[in-house]
């Protein structure tokens, strides 16, 4: 399996829901990476305003940054950066997975979770 990473710029969440501008690719994004997750697939996502550290640790992720430090978002797809400024399309997502594209959540839609809990 190919490893991805995606470098989110500073923002407050990973949705975007609560930032002064709706970027309905923020929840599609976070929507797939929560599929991939429940898949046990090797995603990984981070955010600059609360992981910067991941920033600096990342050789490729510093470089790019140098070059052009408004090209967040970066996605990494096994330590290469294969897109940068937007994200992977579902298609794009599917491509890299092996996943079919049809099986990752509508736009925004968050995969529903396979246990329900009670809250007491």
């Amino acid at each position: 399996m190919k490893k991805i990473k995606i470098f989110d710029p500073a923002m407050c969440c990973s949705t975007g829901v609560c930032g002064t501008s709706f970027d309905p690719e923020l929840p599609r994004v976070a929507s797939v990476v929560s599929f991939l997750k429940q898949k046990n697939y090797p995603i990984e996502r981070f955010n600059l305003t609360s992981e910067p550290q991941r920033f600096v640790e990342n050789k490729t992720v510093q470089e790019a940054l140098a070059k052009n430090p408004e090209g967040l978002p970066f996605t990494l797809v096994d330590g290469v950066i294969v897109q940068q400024g937007t994200y992977l399309s579902n298609q794009a997502f599917a491509e890299v997975t092996g996943i079919s594209e049809d099986q990752f959540p509508a736009s925004g839609e968050a995969p529903k979770p396979k246990i329900r809990l009670t809250i007491e």
